[in-house]
């Protein structure tokens, strides 16, 4: 599938470089001990400064999910799935993706899934993919 990378920056770059090493790394707030997505500065929820990037276990569950068919861009294999996961880290802790490695007509709401990376140049974009039985 081609793809957009994102522009790196000093919050995000932990995040979109932490499949390197086989993590999903997510911001958290020490005061409050919340995470959050996306990267920021500050705490969304009690506004200290007090942030950094942490692993997360990579386990999560589908909310939603969407079907494309439409070939958007020259390359774009379709069908893909874009889904919306709940982490398992912490209730609420949502993430946009793709399920990747299932057939899209076997992707259901409630299904556990984990985190696995795909590298392109120095960015490991974290893509989900359906656990094991």
């Amino acid at each position: 599938m081609s793809r957009k990378l994102p522009a790196l920056n000093a919050e995000n770059t932990a995040f979109w470089q932490g499949g390197k090493n086989g993590e999903l790394l997510i911001y958290h707030c020490a005061p409050c001990n919340t995470w959050f997505h996306p990267p920021a500065p500050v705490c969304p929820h009690c506004a200290s400064f007090e942030v950094g990037p942490r692993p997360v276990s990579g386990k999560a569950t589908v909310l939603s999910y969407s079907i494309n068919h439409q070939k958007w861009i020259p390359g774009l294999e379709v069908p893909y799935v874009v889904a919306i996961v709940e982490l398992a880290d912490q209730k609420g802790l949502h993430f946009v993706t793709n399920i990747v490695d299932c057939a899209p007509d076997e992707v259901t709401i409630d299904m556990p899934v984990h985190v696995t990376f795909l590298q392109i140049e120095d960015v490991w974009l974290p893509l989900f993919e359906k656990d094991a039985q």
